[in-house]
């Protein structure tokens, strides 16, 4: 432990002050005013350094604040290097302060990633697991941590009350332990000793017999530092009057500190996620505000996989600048106080903005490769890529041009085998029809580029006296086109009818078509579709309330809820029960009205089959609900005023999924309000299990309570949640909660508030935050939308194989028309890498160094036996910060076994 002549090295009945800061990059103000104050706090925090060589400071785990902080004065680089290689620095390990579950496990590990490789550009990172302020934590942290080579952790909310000391063992599921300290009083509890300096010796006294059970032999630990400020200058000339003889006082960094603390002690273990009300507020509420955040996430985190895994299978140049930027994007608006929706409607605005720009990003690389996949398939054809490990069935959705609206179509597969279709509609075959005169008809010639024309292809044109008719296609003919022959025709049939002109622009009909696709992992397969001798039946129904795939079967009730049939019969009923109630909570925490009005009966439902197979097939049933406006004055009572609030519902089933797709629409008319989506189970359920961050995570049906805020048992889900009978299938990560004794899972749509904290909660015994109005929280007029499975799984997720059917739920398939000529034959389906093996996740495939990069996860209690086929020769084991570890030949074919919850990382060359 790092001392000075006057600040000795701290020993028993000492104490160790660490100054450092906790900066929200942007909370109630937007990141670039938060900056402002950044850039000044850190101007004087070098002069300090430089000015007492015994000054130490730890800069609050992420590097990004010192990254932002050089952008803005970029001569500085050299004074923080030196601070760093003099270990009077310590940056990292994170890129950001996340929030741990409004993310992907992947961006979890970019996030480390980003971050140690920025802190190793200015001297290296700090090994220390540094997780002051996130809301809870993760099961699967000590795991990543380990992996990345980090064995120690600092934290402060989530540890559950039978800690009683500052250290445990943190364990994740897989047996990966790491060493913890345990910020039980915050990470600023040294700032109440150093209230007046004059008394800093008498106040470290009295914090050290209040809190000495906990320290043990230990020295104390002072965290010296609070949000958006560094300690004072005075810092350390304070400490020096203070330090006594009997009780010294040291100065350090935090993995300072951790390095002077025995290692022989026999320390109390946690296992898993840590999110325990008992001596920290966790704040649940930020899982289910300003909902729009968190399914633009879900979305920007979406699209960079896809991306980076359609440029690793056919991307001919590197595309990893573009989508390092991507990732960086998301990786900060996974902030603690970002993603979560707890800021200002400035910085959730700027947030949005900044998960939108992620996503175009990483779609502009996306699609820039699918572009190079079309240049191999002819114009005639479609084609369908699967960014996926696994082989899959999708429904191809495309628009094909025919000879009439009436004729009847067949596709036929890139093997020639004919594929299930079913049509759904035909467009209008005239875009335009215009009068005119005669001398304006350049007007007309003017709009056509080269032979574009309103965004199609002339394949034909004719010129009569007073009539000039363009027969536009998707895709050029190969007959020629000569636009400087077009001009001179028309302009000889002016001069010789000057009069009144018709222009007509049609297109050939165009039929919207399902087509059911098989297609290999990693790969892409082509299909055409062709006119046909005879009409393809379709499936149809004989009842005008049900639909059925073969596997499995929805029948909506008279109340607007549907029921859920597989082959051994009725597996849930009345799915789809929506429950409207107030909410006089704020950003952190929900808390219902005390003399509260729940509305869950629709005084209006319609119902109707909307489509009917044999590809999908819909059906849709519309509820009006009266609901209050908002609060009253009272805010423990609802309004007495209602509004109108429609809710549109759609049961989807497609074929070969054992699964129904639900999706959910409505105009928010109200506000202070919280709507749920509840699933009845068939038995009551003793617990619920939600998958997340690389694990699969158990949760009885109660909270831990604590001294700060009331337990309420809301947890997260990622991409799927569980309980009884019923596994729910999510396309971002979701608030739930089991209710009515375990008889009912419940889904948060929507959680209307109006103020990021309030005062005066009644769930909660101190404010969050400042008392500032967030009206764009309320979503007032917004479209609410919703989408999501329910999975039947009598005998759990595991056997329902939720891990494969999610993915396959929350990627849509990518399908493309082929840009080759016509003449051009099509290429015959092709695979690529692909991963089999019970409940194998995949979640990562991605260039790096000289190969690919694929993270897999055992996803079960049990071991995993994977195998992974492909064009590949050699594996290497990486570490998660992706060093190598060690290597194998393995031509195409790898084995392996993964242990309980393990990540594995395979560098594939």
């Amino acid at each position: 432990m790092t001392s000075d002549a006057l600040l000795a090295a701290a020993g028993p009945a000492g104490a160790v002050f660490v100054p450092h800061v906790h900066w929200d990059r942007e909370w109630y103000e937007p990141f670039q005013v938060f900056r402002h104050r950044l850039v000044a706090e850190f101007d004087r925090l070098l002069d300090v350094a430089e000015s007492d060589p015994s000054f130490r400071f730890t800069l609050d785990g992420q590097t990004a604040a010192i990254q932002d902080y050089l952008e803005m004065r970029p001569d500085e680089v050299d004074r923080v290097s030196r601070l760093v290689a003099e270990k009077r620095l310590a940056l990292g390990p994170w890129l950001i302060l996340l929030d741990e579950f409004l993310c992907t496990g992947e961006t979890i590990v970019r996030n480390l990633r980003f971050g140690v490789e920025g802190a190793a550009a200015l001297g290296g990172a700090m090994s220390v697991g540094y997780l002051p302020d996130m809301f809870g934590h993760i099961a699967q942290m000590p795991q990543i941590l380990v992996r990345a080579g980090i064995g120690r952790a600092v934290l402060w909310r989530g540890v559950p009350a039978a800690i009683d000391g500052h250290e445990f063992v943190w364990q994740a599921p897989d047996g990966s332990r790491v060493r913890t300290e345990y910020l039980f009083d915050g990470y600023d509890n040294g700032l109440d000793i150093l209230l007046v300096p004059e008394m800093i010796g008498r106040a470290l006294d009295d914090y050290t017999v209040m809190t000495k059970q906990r320290w043990g032999g230990d020295p104390v630990l002072a965290m010296a530092g609070t949000d958006h400020a560094v300690p004072d200058a005075r810092l350390v000339e304070w400490l020096r009057r203070a330090a006594r003889p009997d009780r010294p006082i040291a100065v350090a960094t935090l993995p300072e500190y951790l390095e002077g603390l025995p290692t022989d002690v026999d320390l109390p273990t946690v296992v898993g996620e840590l999110r325990s009300h008992a001596r920290g507020n966790v704040l649940p509420g930020v899982l289910s505000v300003r909902r729009s955040l968190k399914q633009g996430m879900a979305e920007a985190e979406r699209v960079v996989d896809e991306a980076e895994r359609l440029a690793a299978r056919w991307s001919r140049t590197s595309q990893d600048e573009f989508l390092n930027v991507s990732w960086r994007k998301i990786i900060e608006s996974s902030a603690h106080d970002s993603v979560v929706g707890s800021g200002s409607d400035e910085t959730s605005d700027q947030v949005a903005a900044r998960l939108a720009e992620a996503g175009q990003i990483a779609r502009a690389v996306r699609d820039g490769v699918l572009s190079e996949v079309a240049a191999t398939v002819p114009s005639s054809a479609f084609f369908v890529a699967n960014p996926l490990t696994s082989d899959r069935i999708v429904v191809a959705s495309v628009d094909v041009e025919t000879t009439s609206a009436e004729v009847a179509l067949m596709a036929v597969g890139a093997d020639g085998r004919r594929l299930p279709l079913q049509i759904l509609g035909a467009a209008a075959t005239v875009l335009a029809d215009e009068n005119m005169a005669g001398a304006d008809l350049e007007r007309v010639l003017r709009r056509i580029h080269r032979r574009e024309l309103f965004g199609r292809q002339i394949n034909d044109y004719t010129v009569t006296p007073g009539l000039l008719v363009f027969r536009v296609a998707e895709s050029a003919s190969e007959a020629p086109f000569d636009l400087l022959e077009l001009r001179g025709a028309v302009a000889s049939a002016v001069a010789d009818h000057p009069g009144n002109w018709r222009v007509v622009t049609e297109v050939s009909p165009v039929r919207s078509v399902l087509v059911e696709v098989p297609v290999a992992a990693s790969g892409t397969t082509a299909f055409t579709i062709r006119e046909a001798e005879s009409p393809v039946s379709a499936a149809g129904t004989d009842a005008p309330d049900s639909i059925s795939n073969g596997l499995v079967s929805v029948r909506v009730r008279p109340d607007g809820t549907f029921d859920l049939y597989d082959d051994e019969g009725l597996v849930l009923a009345g799915l789809g029960r929506l429950v409207d109630g107030g909410d006089r909570g704020d950003s952190y925490n929900y808390a219902p009205p005390d003399r509260e009005t729940l509305i869950d009966t629709p005084s209006r439902v319609s119902a109707e089959v909307v489509e009917e197979g044999p590809v999908r097939w819909k059906l849709q049933a519309t509820r009006v609900y009266e609901i209050p406006v908002g609060l009253s004055d009272d805010p423990d009572r609802r309004s007495l005023e209602t509004t109108a609030m429609t809710v549109e519902t759609v049961a989807e089933l497609r074929s070969n999924e054992p699964f129904v797709r639900l999706s959910l629409s409505f105009e928010n008319p109200a506000r202070d309000h919280r709507m749920r989506i509840h699933f009845p189970l068939p038995e009551a359920a003793a617990c619920s299990e939600s998958e997340g961050q690389f694990a699969v995570t158990r949760r009885g049906l109660v909270a831990e309570a604590g001294w700060g805020e009331f337990p309420l048992p809301t947890f997260p889900a990622t991409s799927f949640v569980a309980a009884g009978a019923a596994t729910i299938l999510l396309d971002h990560a979701t608030e739930y909660e089991v209710v009515d004794d375990g008889r009912e899972l419940a889904l948060t749509v929507l959680r209307a508030i109006g103020s990021i904290s309030v005062n005066l909660h009644p769930l909660r015994d101190e404010p969050a935050a400042a008392e500032i109005p967030v009206p764009g929280a309320q979503a007032f007029g917004e479209t609410i939308t919703a989408r999501l499975a329910v999975l039947p799984a009598r005998a759990g997720w595991e056997r329902a194989d939720a891990v494969r059917h999610s993915a396959h739920f929350r990627s849509e398939p990518l399908v493309r028309r082929g840009a080759a000529p016509l003449g051009m034959p099509m290429p015959g389906p092709a695979g690529g890498l692909k991963v089999t093996g019970g409940s194998a996740a995949v979640t990562a495939v991605h260039h790096c160094h000289d190969g690919i990069e694929v993270r897999v996860v055992g996803m079960s209690d049990s071991p995993v036996a994977a195998t992974i086929t492909g064009d590949f020769r050699s594996a290497t084991d990486l570490s998660l910060l992706g060093d190598p570890i060690e290597t194998e030949e393995c031509p195409g074919t790898l084995h392996v076994r993964l242990q309980p919850w393990e990540i594995r990382s395979l560098l594939l060359r």
